[in-house]
């Protein structure tokens, strides 16, 4: 299942993993939005790390947009293969669902350690044109993820900070 992310104009996503209910359905629509216009825009590879939240959030609206644009890719970018240990049985559920979906799937790592998130994450910037995100805290991994992206020249949307 393992593959390698395909050449391609490609865009990945970061954000947390919790998000207010309050600000759930616009963070998502506007996830929706952004997706839309990347696409019109010739991107279609979309990169996901996997994680809960806002990745999970960024995979399902690759998936619902797939049935509209079918040439579209989503590709995982995952840290490691036991990821999804620790989280419930629902939580598991919908994260094979959506690696079932994928186009592919690329571990960083093959168990779990300290740095394997932030290996993760810089896989994710380096291998896209651009990055959208869901940031609205300074620390972290999506922050630390955001300013790489910056760093390397990576044009970054942050669907959180939209009015929407």
């Amino acid at each position: 299942m393992e593959k390698e992310t395909s050449v391609c104009k490609a865009c990945c996503f970061t954000g947390h993993r919790y998000i207010a209910q309050k600000d759930y359905v616009k963070i998502k629509e506007n996830l929706r939005v952004v997706i839309r216009s990347f696409i019109e825009n010739g991107t279609t590879c979309f990169l996901a790390g996997g994680a809960l939240g806002f990745d999970t959030m960024a995979a399902q609206a690759v998936l619902e947009l797939k049935r509209e644009f079918p040439h579209i890719r989503l590709e995982l970018v995952l840290p490691c293969k036991n990821q999804s240990a620790p989280w419930t049985a629902l939580q598991k559920a919908v994260y094979a669902e959506i690696i079932e979906q994928s186009d592919s799937v690329t571990y960083t790592s093959d168990e779990y350690y300290a740095g394997c998130m932030q290996k993760r994450n810089r896989a994710l910037v380096d291998n896209s044109d651009a990055c959208i995100c869901c940031l609205w805290k300074d620390g972290g991994g999506t922050a630390y993820t955001v300013r790489y992206a910056k760093q390397q020249g990576k044009t970054v949307i942050n669907v959180a900070k939209m009015e929407g």
